[in-house]
């Protein structure tokens, strides 16, 4: 059953449209997580869901209940959400139990009290009732600005940017955990982050959003291995975009040589292409034909991460294992070993990257079909 429904959305401030034409479902029980750069919509995105940002078209509805479209606005507080926000916003003055009691407004005391100790068991804080928040690390404040937002059991929760003012090994095992407590509460929820870490560990659905539009809402599997447009190609993982022309065989001519892959069997023959290559589609192999020089070497625990620049000027990442460490400016050999090909119409886009514009978002052309 869906929970909530974005249809076709539309968000203005002034006379700007910052979101545009988002449509999303998410189950009851999913947790849901938009992705983009700073100042795509996701926020802006999220305070509309919460009831803080009218709707300018289109609506919003949970459990098949509008609760916002252009005429109408239901008020925040009788929506059943929660919210989580990245500056956590505990109150100071109070304690722990106090913080975790607040939204508890409609519970008697017991209930409150038994509420209070079974979220912090949950959270993995006990017996920090009398604490104040600045006697608790970031990582506590946290668990505790989680744990306010859950008590009321709202039927969704919204989270922006939670993690964002933790470090990268702490914000990584917060969204494991926070996932784990969201379904053992059964909660829906959706989370806003530029981190895709985050995101990988914590949703069950995901999208990019750019510019105010949702370019694909899919699962984490599916916008890393199978993204339908080059935005999010060039967002998600690390990766580089690269031409190519497919011939009338279904071979493409590329910087890494002849390619061949089932992905170009439909591709009209004579066409420009953009197709993505992450490090795990290049094998370091001394024996290999297809040659380059490291240019620099990133370490990434079990793995170095090579950016190597090929005969033709062309730049590539690959990986290899850290013990087995490559110096900067040696000769590489790589061999392509493509699982994935994804692949895009070219025209109207500029390479290597897309940050700096807006491209041409359209798929790659289908061999067209006797008549």
């Amino acid at each position: 059953m869906s929970l909530l429904q974005l249809d076709h959305l539309q968000v203005n401030i002034g006379q700007q449209a910052i979101v545009r034409d988002v449509t999303v479902n998410l189950d009851a029980g999913e947790i849901g997580c938009l992705l983009g750069p700073s100042g795509c919509g996701k926020t802006t995105l999220l305070r509309a869901i919460a009831g803080f940002q009218s709707v300018a078209a289109g609506s919003i509805s949970l459990a098949s209940k509008t609760v916002s479209a252009p005429a109408f606005t239901q008020a925040p507080e009788k929506r059943g959400i929660g919210m989580v926000f990245q500056d956590f916003a505990l109150f100071p003055h109070l304690t722990v139990e106090q913080n975790i009691r607040f939204g508890m407004r409609h519970c008697s005391a017991v209930e409150k009290q038994l509420r209070v100790d079974e979220l912090l068991d949950r959270i993995g804080l006990p017996g920090y009732q009398q604490r104040f928040p600045h006697e608790l690390s970031g990582g506590q404040q946290q668990r505790i600005a989680l744990a306010r937002a859950l008590a009321p059991r709202p039927r969704l929760l919204l989270l922006d940017e939670p993690f964002s003012s933790l470090d990268a090994e702490l914000r990584e095992r917060l969204a494991v955990e926070v996932r784990a407590l969201l379904k053992q509460e059964q909660i829906t929820a959706l989370l806003v982050t530029h981190d895709q870490q985050e995101a990988f560990a914590m949703a069950d659905k995901a999208g990019v959003m750019y510019q105010g539009e949702l370019l694909q809402w899919e699962t984490p599997y599916q916008l890393y291995h199978q993204p339908r447009h080059q935005m999010v190609a060039d967002f998600i993982g690390h990766g580089v975009l690269l031409q190519g022309t497919v011939n009338a065989s279904g071979a493409m001519a590329s910087p890494l040589g002849m390619l061949e892959h089932p992905s170009l069997e439909d591709v009209e023959g004579g066409t420009p292409v953009n197709f993505l290559v992450r490090p795990d589609d290049l094998v370091p192999d001394p024996s290999s034909r297809l040659r380059g020089k490291i240019k620099a070497r990133g370490f990434r625990g079990a793995h170095n991460l090579y950016s190597v620049e090929l005969v033709s000027g062309v730049e590539v990442l690959t990986l290899s294992p850290s013990h087995e460490q490559l110096q900067v400016g040696a000769d590489i050999g790589l061999r392509p070993d493509f699982d994935h090909l994804v692949v895009f119409a070219a025209d109207h886009c500029e390479l290597p990257g897309f940050h700096n514009h807006a491209p041409s978002f359209r798929p790659v052309l289908p061999k067209a079909q006797p008549a």
